[in-house]
């Protein structure tokens, strides 16, 4: 993992930030593309929220890109462009948390402090056979007293490592390979066949149905219509085609497309996709068409359909934009 080989607190920081929420294989190459455009805090700082957004696209979670880029400039005014060197000062940053705090400053800077990631709750709930759920307020204080209780202190940088490592290596969600592992003689899961139910997590995610219908306004010289997301919610500051979202998953847009734009003179409208797009988020699934409106109108501040891939949009509509690209041209 490109980022085991470094101290710096800069890289440190982006590779946790990214791997929040996101598996080390898929973070890699978003963490060497953020390193590649973005080699010091510095430059970071200094992009502009659109071009970090763009390059976070389809990673998910996108308040993690408007943080990392605020953080970035916080620490470049204020801290003159170096990190705080202790845990307590690490969690004065946005969007750093207890494990990214305790990460920075064992990796970094040798300070005495156990991280907790998802790989380190599997390991030591299977090797101690602690049945908390780890989502639980009880469990999370048990896993960090714990952790604490174990860490080496004196080697607290490659002990950090090396146990995240072990969880994403070895001991891993499923199906890991129990014979080779150098603790299958002491692990309690293990002895007591359940690994597969090991970790517990209590399941407080309610998933709701949502369904959109965009509205993909074509001219006659190749222009279309997007905006960018407002307020909060998901894909805060990404753009989009017109959206018209309803209760129901059918909907005759003919009745429907004035109320988004009122003043466009339409002359066919098709549904592109014939069975909507499920798109799942954490807590949501999007029921999603897309409606190719045609007009003779010049569309005014239209964008190029061959330029719509420069802006940053949520991964369901970069899907749609390569696709749509072909058949159109």
């Amino acid at each position: 993992m490109p980022w085991r080989s470094t101290v710096s607190p800069y890289k440190i920081w982006l590779s946790e930030i990214i791997l929040q929420q996101t598996r080390v294989v898929q973070g890699t190459a978003y963490y060497l593309t953020f390193e590649k455009h973005f080699p010091t805090i510095f430059d970071l700082a200094n992009a502009s929220e659109e071009e970090v957004l763009k390059l976070w696209q389809g990673l998910g979670y996108y308040s993690r890109a408007r943080n990392l880029h605020y953080t970035a400039k916080d620490i470049v005014e204020n801290y003159n462009g170096k990190f705080p060197r202790t845990y307590k000062e690490l969690l004065k940053l946005k969007g750093v948390g207890d494990y990214t705090a305790s990460a920075i400053a064992s990796i970094c800077f040798n300070e005495g402090q156990a991280v907790v990631d998802g790989n380190v709750y599997r390991v030591l709930s299977r090797y101690y056979g602690v049945e908390l759920p780890i989502n639980s307020t009880e469990g999370v204080k048990y896993f960090k007293a714990l952790a604490v209780k174990v860490m080496d202190v004196s080697n607290i940088r490659d002990y950090n490592q090396g146990i995240m490592e072990f969880g994403a290596l070895q001991c891993v969600p499923k199906n890991p390979n129990c014979n080779s592992c150098p603790l299958n003689n002491s692990c309690v899961a293990l002895q007591r066949n359940f690994v597969t139910t090991l970790p517990i997590k209590i399941n407080k995610t309610k998933v709701k149905n949502r369904y959109f219908n965009y509205l993909v306004v074509v001219d006659n010289e190749g222009n279309t219509l997007i905006k960018q997301r407002t307020g909060k919610g998901i894909w805060q500051n990404l753009y989009e085609f017109p959206l018209l979202e309803v209760t129901e998953n059918k909907v005759d847009v003919y009745d429907y497309y004035k109320k988004i734009l009122p003043n466009l003179a339409v002359k066919s409208i098709v549904l592109y996709n014939e069975q909507p797009i499920v798109h799942k988020l954490s807590h949501q699934h999007l029921y999603t068409n897309f409606w190719v409106l045609r007009t003779d109108e010049t569309i005014e501040n239209g964008k190029a359909i061959s330029e719509l891939e420069k802006y940053p949009v949520p991964v369901l509509i970069a899907d749609f934009i390569k696709i749509f690209k072909i058949s159109y041209f």
